[in-house]
């Protein structure tokens, strides 16, 4: 206790030089510290924001950029056979959309018709009514979810619309959900259409070809989603003769969480390391400091020596004034990292996403906590130890 309370003595009574040989500290750690909360938090929103995406349930499409993208379209016949055939899967869906003048009385609006099941792949919550039944796909019911947004729209009086009609065209269907606003953010992207339809109705009426283009296929088993798609393209490119250059693609929720997170992994580890340069200036300017200190204070060691100090206890004493000098600079640029990412997280990225993430304290402790120990080690190891090794006699004839 009595080594923190002298290393607490001589760094006050040096308060400048102390505070600015810990600015590159400061500033090193803080942008590190700013950079990693950002990239977690920025994450985590979006994470957020897509957590309404359904986890166990994929789309499969071809292969926009293959030679001949038409004869590798997905038939309906080939989401029955994927159905019976490849393990895992409980429901096959095909995918498409028409866009419909749709219309309440006299308010009308255009929108994006789509066809869904009775296990939603935009799993958000309600505000009025309910999602579609067992029974409304097995029937083929004419009845409709609607979004927030064209709910607004088709009753801008309000209340609750179940139970009453829209027209698309010629078709009528009776609203029976309607989903609750979504949150409020720029990239909240909705999955589906603001009109969603018992995809069996949608295959009715709008499918007369036989040809969806895509498909959504709900698994069993989420953890075997992977393995799933990958036999459900090869599925595809048998049923289709397995012709050269087929080619499809998947999509599900867990994919797009691993790109966003690994982009702004990258983004964090790119500014830790240019973050890391500015500590190892910032070690440097602390072992310049210590060095000094050493050269200023070398009497003062072979007093201390003369009347019985031994070594490790010198080299304990400026060891630990090392560590306070590097532990105070790195827990103010904790600090202000910290108040930096909670200020845009509050005021930016929830602007951006509809979503707060929470601040990632514990890692942000870590990091703090292991530069705090790399740099003492790395810079102020080396002063403390020649402080130690001083000659007594040397060092008292020292002026």
């Amino acid at each position: 206790m009595i080594y923190f309370e002298e290393a607490l003595r001589v760094l006050f009574a040096n308060k400048v030089r102390s505070l600015l040989t810990m600015t590159g500290l400061i500033i090193g750690v803080g942008a590190v510290i700013a950079i990693q909360v950002l990239g977690s938090s920025m994450a985590g929103a979006v994470n957020g924001a897509l957590g309404d995406m359904a986890d166990n349930s994929f789309i499969v499409a071809p292969n926009a950029v293959q030679g001949n993208f038409r004869r590798a379209a997905i038939k309906l016949t080939d989401i029955t056979a994927i159905e019976q055939d490849v393990p895992n899967i409980e429901q096959g869906i095909p995918l498409g959309g028409q866009n419909f003048l749709i219309q309440n009385g006299h308010h009308q609006a255009r929108y994006f018709l789509t066809p869904d099941s009775n296990q939603p792949f935009n799993d958000s919550p309600l505000l009025y009514g309910r999602r579609f039944s067992s029974s409304d796909i097995a029937d083929a019911t004419n009845v409709a979810v609607i979004s927030y947004r064209s709910y607004q729209k088709l009753f801008p009086h309000g209340g609750d619309p179940t139970g009453r009609s829209i027209y698309a065209g010629i078709h009528r269907y009776v609203v029976v959900g309607v989903l609750a606003a979504p949150k409020r953010g720029f990239i909240n992207a909705q999955f589906g259409g603001d009109i969603t339809i018992p995809y069996t109705t949608y295959v009715n009426q709008y499918v007369h070809d036989g040809v969806a283009g895509a498909a959504r296929f709900i698994v069993a088993d989420a953890s075997r989603m992977n393995l799933t798609e990958i036999a459900v393209m090869k599925q595809l490119k048998a049923l289709h003769g397995n012709q050269k250059g087929l080619q499809y693609q998947t999509f599900d929720k867990s994919q797009l969480t691993k790109g966003i997170n690994g982009i702004f992994g990258v983004l964090t580890i790119v500014v830790a390391l240019i973050g890391a340069v500015s500590l190892v200036v910032a070690g440097i300017g602390v072992m310049n400091i210590m060095l000094v200190s050493v050269t200023e204070r070398t009497r003062e060691i072979g007093v201390r020596k003369a009347i019985g100090a031994r070594r490790g206890q010198i080299l304990a004493q400026f060891f630990i004034e090392a560590l306070l000098l590097c532990g105070f600079g790195c827990g103010i640029g904790l600090a202000i990292g910290l108040s930096i990412g909670w200020i845009v997280n509050q005021f930016a990225i929830v602007k951006v996403t509809g979503y707060v993430a929470p601040l990632p304290w514990v890692e942000s402790l870590l990091i703090a906590g292991a530069f705090t120990i790399v740099v003492t080690l790395a810079f102020g190891t080396y002063p403390a130890y020649r402080a130690a090794r001083l000659d007594p006699i040397e060092a008292l004839r020292y002026e």
